[in-house]
């Protein structure tokens, strides 16, 4: 599998997410297609590492997003929560813009 059509760049609210749900090579994917507060888009799994709920609800502060449910907050770029509860990572997904429109690569995760 390769980028599918996640969403259009206008989905994403501005320092906010939008969740999708994408094909991947084991079933359906959760991804919180995310914009930071400097403007750049970031795919990040949609569940939380420790709580198992959605990150797309979460406030996104700089190039972070907050789990809503702990207070976790997790790297947009690298997935790798910055401090407790959660202790480990998240998957992040390759992300290219093709003018409006927002591919994402699941089968990619780093």
């Amino acid at each position: 599998m390769s980028a599918q059509l996640a969403c259009m760049t206008s989905d994403v609210p501005e320092a906010g997410a939008f969740r999708v749900e994408l094909e991947g090579p084991s079933g359906v994917v959760e991804v919180a297609v995310v914009r930071d507060e400097d403007g750049a888009l970031h795919a990040i799994s949609d569940i939380c590492s420790h709580g198992a709920v959605s990150l797309s609800d979460g406030e996104v502060e700089g190039c972070t997003v907050e789990c809503w449910l702990h207070g976790s907050r997790f790297d947009l770029r690298t997935g790798e929560p910055l401090g407790p509860p959660a202790v480990r990572p998240v998957p992040v997904y390759p992300l290219t813009v093709d003018g409006e429109r927002v591919l994402v690569d699941v089968d990619g995760a780093a």
